[in-house]
């Protein structure tokens, strides 16, 4: 919006941080080209906008904010003469795209000089060209080593993730291969007692018998009862027993076998019903081997099962196979990524979903978003470990007006509150050392905020810390940041001066 013209004045522009080293020639040209507006309270332009103007204020009071689904984040307040804004790298002109990255309105009448940023462009251009390449330097390097450390970060997590991916994947391997070497011993038994019975006293309908109480032994296997200690000791002392009672000598190394298979008293005193008592000893040798090689058909198919699992949650987690950006279920990202944290958390980690029904799609970069999830998870888990190892890591999703919350939660001993305030710098962490980067929270924090126009905030007292991530519904294709909007008072740092390049303070991100 434009506000009332007011008449330029060489001296009060001079008197303004930025130009105060100019000559008259070169203040003659800004109020030539430029001009003093008198806003009054309310918007003076809007994020997302293409980015027209630089804005530097003469008396007044200024707010910037962003715009994060459905809320409006207050960013920066001041009454600071010569705080700047608005077009800040229109210096670089078609390389980065040049719209307001948030947006600015005034509490109370305010004056500024307005300077159009194509003459904003030229100026820099002729009167610094020293400056100018210094700044596309800083700007472009800065980038790089966005890039570069966030690749940094990628690679310590992916590294990471791998070990305890190799861990996860050599376990249910492991079984597998030990379950196979055992089911082929098996076979050869079961194929060495099936040339004893066809030696053996045993009539055509006797072996009828005995094949139809395989089959139905076989079926019971696969349906077999999950029991508890006592409950399965107390089976087998019983089964022991019977078959004792039955001349079943080795009864007791029978018994554990039958149990596990869900079997019972009830089960043996059918088969005894079926064949004679003279056969029945070879008779439950045979149903003996029979119940093995189907238990470990299973532990071999248990056993690949997972190991599928783990391939499919890997997958779903690099989303290898989808789309850079799309809809994501998060539900989905989370649970891939638990499981692939699962060596991580261990068993002294207790982890609890409060996930919220028919949570709707997310438009979302589902990688980067589980990058999040990795940083945010570690950190609980550090958190817990650091306090004796055991805790609860709670992961809560809810829908909230045009936004889904994303929730964890840990027993940990919590943030001191004198760290709070730092624990999204870069290269900030409380871990030994070796052991972190200190860039996880930033780049997390990157990623929600720039890239998916989200909020990232922690709330922490000692046993139950929470971090946040909110994310809207209703979000076109994020871009990266890009010609960021910045406002900077007298004597300021430059590097304090970015709203998006800065790493966000405990009110940014509350």
């Amino acid at each position: 919006m434009s506000g009332q013209p007011m008449p330029c004045v060489q001296g009060e522009i001079s008197s303004l941080f930025l130009f105060e080293k100019l000559t008259p020639e070169q203040l003659g040209r800004l109020c030539a080209d430029g001009r003093v507006e008198l806003f009054q309270p309310g918007p003076v332009y809007t994020e997302g906008d293409p980015a027209t103007c630089l804005y530097v204020m003469l008396d007044g009071t200024v707010v910037l904010y962003r715009r994060v689904g459905g809320d409006d984040i207050e960013v920066t307040r001041t009454s600071q003469r010569g705080v700047y804004a608005g077009a800040m790298q229109a210096y670089l002109g078609d390389r980065v795209r040049q719209v307001y990255n948030n947006s600015m309105r005034v509490t109370e009448p305010t004056r500024f000089f307005v300077l159009p940023a194509d003459t904003f462009a030229e100026i820099m251009s002729e009167w610094f060209p020293m400056a100018v390449h210094l700044l596309e330097g800083l700007f472009f390097g800065s980038k790089n080593t966005q890039a570069m450390i966030g690749q940094r970060e990628r690679l310590l997590a992916l590294g990471s993730l791998s070990a305890g991916l190799t861990h996860e994947l050599n376990n249910p391997a492991a079984a597998a291969v030990r379950a196979t070497s055992a089911l082929r011993e098996r076979v050869a038994k079961m194929r060495h007692k099936l040339g004893m019975i066809a030696e053996g006293p045993f009539t055509r309908d006797q072996l009828a018998s005995l094949v139809e109480i395989q089959e139905r032994t076989a079926e019971r296997v696969a349906k077999a009862p999950s029991l508890s200690p006592l409950e399965a000791s107390d089976r087998e002392d019983a089964l022991t027993d019977w078959l004792e009672d039955h001349g079943i000598d080795h009864g007791w190394q029978l018994a554990p076998t039958v149990v596990q298979a869900g079997l019972d008293v009830d089960w043996m005193e059918q088969v005894a019903a079926a064949v004679d008592e003279e056969i029945l000893p070879g008779a439950m040798s045979w149903l003996n081997y029979t119940i093995e090689t189907e238990l470990l058909m299973n532990e071999i198919e248990d056993s690949t099962t997972r190991i599928s699992h783990l391939v499919d949650a890997a997958k779903q987690y690099s989303q290898l196979d989808r789309a850079p950006f799309r809809e994501a279920d998060v539900h989905e990202l989370l649970d891939s990524t638990l499981m692939m944290l699962s060596a991580k958390l261990g068993p002294r980690i207790e982890v609890v979903k409060e996930y919220a029904p028919a949570l709707p799609l997310v438009p979302a970069y589902p990688a980067e978003l589980n990058q999040v999830w990795t940083n945010l998870i570690d950190n609980a888990v550090s958190a817990i470990n650091s306090a004796g190892g055991a805790g609860t890591l709670t992961v809560r999703t809810v829908l909230d007006h045009e936004r889904v919350l994303v929730e964890f939660r840990d027993t940990g001993p919590g943030v001191p509150p004198e760290i709070k305030d730092r624990i999204f710098d870069p290269f900030f962490t409380t871990k030994p050392v070796g052991e972190g980067t200190g860039l996880g929270l930033d780049i997390s924090w990157r990623i929600v905020v720039n890239k998916h126009h989200g909020t990232l905030r922690v709330d922490s007292v000692p046993g139950d810390t929470r971090f946040q991530v909110f994310l809207p519904l209703t979000a076109e294709t994020p871009d990266e940041a890009s010609g960021e909007a910045s406002i900077e008072a007298p004597g300021e740092a430059s590097d304090a001066a970015s709203i998006e390049a800065s790493v966000p303070t405990s009110e940014e991100t509350a």
